[in-house]
Formats: structure tokens, C-alpha cells, sequence
């Protein structure tokens, strides 16, 4: 039986592991599936409206491109946040250690013990870094999947059936952009 102290140890260290892996939490995967599921349907409108494919006929069609677009987005937004998450820790972390010495010493805490206050500056620039990566992964995955639609279905695909293009189009962009995630700079 290990001793409890050691236990309390690998728990620590298993919860750091966590806070820098590829693994998302639950809240994370319902932000990157909903907000992948909204930007995939976009689409949808527009060639319904502007393309004139009927919403009826082609229900199937457009529900499975939405699904397989929500996937590679959403493996997109992991990719981009994963990589990203590490470079704002780095350059977060003078002001955040500053920000969580400032306010301990504000709070008076002379008891606290130095692993205590950087377990606590740990914490700190974690959750910053995970915040800003996860919304800046969001940001630039979408605004780069809306204008490869765009350009593909106006400019590259526009003499095509509107199926094909429809079809080319999300495949195209979803698939561009799952692979443009996958690059590690």
C-alpha cells in the first residue's frame, strides 16, 4: 500500500498531465461540436437560397456533409487549441504570475507556502490559456472554413451542378481545414 503522502503526489501530477493534454473536457467537446454543428448548417442556407437546392430533396444530403463538417471541425478546433494552449502559457505567464502574486500579497497570505502559490499561478495560467486558445481556435477555424466555402462555391466550383458543388465545396473546406490543423507551428 503506497503511503498517502505519494498518493496525493500522482494525483497532482496526474491533474497537471491532464491540464496539458490533447484530451478535451466534457464542457470543451459540447463548445467545439455545438459551434461546429452551427457553422457547418451555415451552408446550407446558402444554396438553398442562393443556389436553389430544395431544402426537402436534398435533406439527406445536407445533413450528411453538416455531420462529417462538424467532425473535421471540430478535430480542427482540438488540433488549433492543443497547439496554441502551450504558446499563450508561455507568453502569459510573467503577467499572470504577477497578477496572482499581487493579488495573494493584497490577500495577506504570509502562511501560504511557495508550491502552494505556484500550484496557484499553475492553475491560473492554465485556465487562461485554455480559455484564450479554445476561443481563438473557434475564431480562426470558422472564419477559414466560411471563405474557402465561399471561394470555392462562387468561384472555383460555380459552373458545376449545384449537388456537386454543394458536395465539393463542404468536403473541400472541412477537409482543408481538418489538415491545416494537423501542422504543428
Amino acid at each position: 500500500m503506497a503511503p498517502r503522502g505519494n498518493m496525493k503526489q500522482q494525483s497532482e501530477e496526474d491533474l497537471l498531465l491532464q491540464d496539458f493534454s490533447r484530451n478535451l473536457t466534457f464542457k470543451s467537446s459540447i463548445l467545439f461540436y455545438g459551434n461546429a454543428l452551427i457553422v457547418s448548417a451555415l451552408p446550407i442556407w446558402l444554396y438553398w437560397r442562393i443556389w436553389h437546392m430544395d431544402l426537402a430533396q436534398s435533406a439527406v444530403l445536407y445533413s450528411v456533409m453538416t455531420i462529417i463538417s462538424t467532425y473535421l471541425l471540430a478535430l480542427a478546433y482540438k488540433n488549433v487549441k492543443f497547439v496554441l494552449k502551450h504558446k499563450i502559457a508561455q507568453k502569459r505567464e510573467d503577467a499572470i504570475s504577477y497578477e496572482v502574486i499581487r493579488k495573494l500579497s493584497e490577500a495577506d497570505n504570509r502562511k501560504m507556502s511557495r508550491k502552494e502559490k505556484d500550484d496557484r499561478i499553475l492553475w491560473k495560467k492554465n485556465e487562461v490559456a485554455d480559455y484564450e486558445a479554445t476561443t481563438f481556435s473557434i475564431f480562426y477555424n470558422n472564419t477559414l472554413y466560411l471563405i474557402l466555402i465561399i471561394v470555392a462555391s462562387f468561384f472555383v466550383l460555380k459552373n458545376f451542378n449545384p449537388t456537386v458543388n454543394y458536395i465539393l465545396s463542404i468536403s473541400t473546406a472541412s477537409g482543408l481545414i481538418a489538415l491545416l490543423s494537423t501542422a504543428s507551428k
